[in-house]
């Protein structure tokens, strides 16, 4: 079974965290004590239902307010597919949150309250979802039930939102009436809308292809660790350990090591679970070599002629995360890129960008919370990169204030020069 990891968006209240309970109570991904104790905790509320978004919102202001705060994580599998669900929260305030959890997402749901149709989150997080190459979007048009099943109504909210998504990069987007309060659509067709001839919204994702999604072309190999077993028995292992982050790689490949440029063959694929004839992505490996050459962490193996660009200076789109301090042009920062690290300084502000009308404010000399724009960085050591469009692993980094520790921006690589 392949995996995939969708992630939730939308405004506040429009039922993500009520969906997602949904799933995992339909799919029988419930132990019955987490059940037992939802319906305890919604009985002590006063709810007249059993509230299934207290299923992923587990802290106790997220409860009391009824919003989710933080990225929930819920892990669920059918006989077809496993899945990773990122329940992320809707509120202006977390959208680096959101960002957070859309990151590594296949698939995005996008929910939208009937009721209310459209509205500014909405956009900003298909915005979003878009900025951050989500091949897959899913409108999920939620609280059917509220507006009568209303045809009309779910075909008007489905045409304005392929109208917005026809100015962003959405390659992939389907609609789909549900309401996740009462089941319908979500595993299996309701007799609510005999006018829908569409899929429930898990068949979608037990269906949806994926696999074309990797980039399988380009071979990318950022070392984690080179394992050196310190045994008397094993003497001349040496291993160097990390994720494929694209391509194919198998034993007797010719390969080079970024940034020595020494070339190699692979002699051998290790995994946990034995040696194994190819490895792709996300898998998690060993590589041997036919050669010893002095590699270590931070550095990439690739193929001879398809190899990453070493720069110093990058363009790139971020989303600025620090609520206390702002990003401004002349600001240093260190840089966490794939498996190596740096200091960057901010060379430029080119613009501001306003992800509701899509505005590039180019008078704009700082990024507050949660803004977006783009900028040119400047780092201490040559960077091993591709366009973000290209591949997401070598083409996204965050930003880190060495004062505090704190993760401060996102990033995708939009040009390196």
């Amino acid at each position: 079974m392949d995996l995939l990891r969708f992630a939730t968006a939308g405004s506040v209240d429009d039922g993500k965290s009520t969906l997602i309970g949904r799933l995992l109570y339909d799919t029988k991904s419930l132990f019955t004590d987490q059940l037992e104790a939802v319906e305890a905790v919604s009985a002590a509320r006063g709810d007249e239902y059993t509230n299934l978004a207290l299923l992923t919102d587990g802290l106790r202001a997220e409860r009391e307010q009824g919003i989710t705060i933080d990225v929930a994580y819920r892990y669920f599998a059918t006989p077809r597919r496993k899945f990773i669900i990122a329940d992320t929260p809707g509120h202006i305030q977390y959208t680096r949150n959101m960002v957070t959890g859309a990151s590594t997402a296949d698939l995005a749901l996008i929910l939208v309250d009937a009721r209310k149709g459209l509205v500014e989150q909405s956009r900003r997080h298909a915005f979003l979802c878009s900025l951050l190459r989500v091949p897959h979007v899913v409108l999920c048009v939620n609280k059917m039930d509220l507006v009568d099943w209303s045809q009309e109504v779910f075909e008007r909210i489905a045409d304005e939102f392929t109208s917005f998504a026809a100015k962003l990069e959405a390659p992939d987007l389907t609609v789909i009436p549900i309401s996740a309060l009462r089941g319908d659509n979500i595993v299996s067709r309701s007799d609510n809308t005999p006018w829908y001839d569409g899929p429930s919204l898990l068949h979608h994702l037990e269906h949806v292809h994926i696999a074309s999604d990797r980039n399988l072309v380009d071979v990318r190999f950022p070392v984690q660790y080179v394992i050196r077993p310190q045994s008397t028995t094993v003497t001349d292992y040496r291993g160097y350990a990390g994720q494929v982050a694209s391509g194919v790689l198998k034993p007797g490949d010719e390969v080079m090591v970024l940034p020595s440029g020494f070339t190699s063959r692979i002699a051998a694929i290790d995994t946990a679970d034995g040696p194994v004839d190819e490895a792709f992505p996300p898998m998690s490996v060993t590589v041997r070599l036919e050669d010893e050459i002095d590699i270590s962490r931070g550095d990439m193996i690739c193929r001879p002629h398809n190899a990453p660009d070493a720069t110093q200076d990058l363009e790139a789109m971020i989303c600025w995360m620090d609520e206390t301090r702002p990003l401004h042009v002349g600001a240093k920062y260190a840089i966490k890129h794939t498996t190596r690290a740096a200091r960057t300084v901010v060379r430029g502000l080119q613009y501001r960008l306003d992800v509701n009308s899509l505005h590039r404010d180019e008078s704009a000399t700082e990024l507050t919370l949660n803004e977006i724009g783009r900028v040119r960085l400047r780092t201490t050591v040559p960077l091993l990169a591709d366009e973000y469009r290209r591949n997401r692993t070598t083409g996204g980094f965050i930003l880190i204030d060495e004062t505090t520790n704190r993760t401060v921006a996102a990033g995708m690589i939009i040009e390196t020069r």
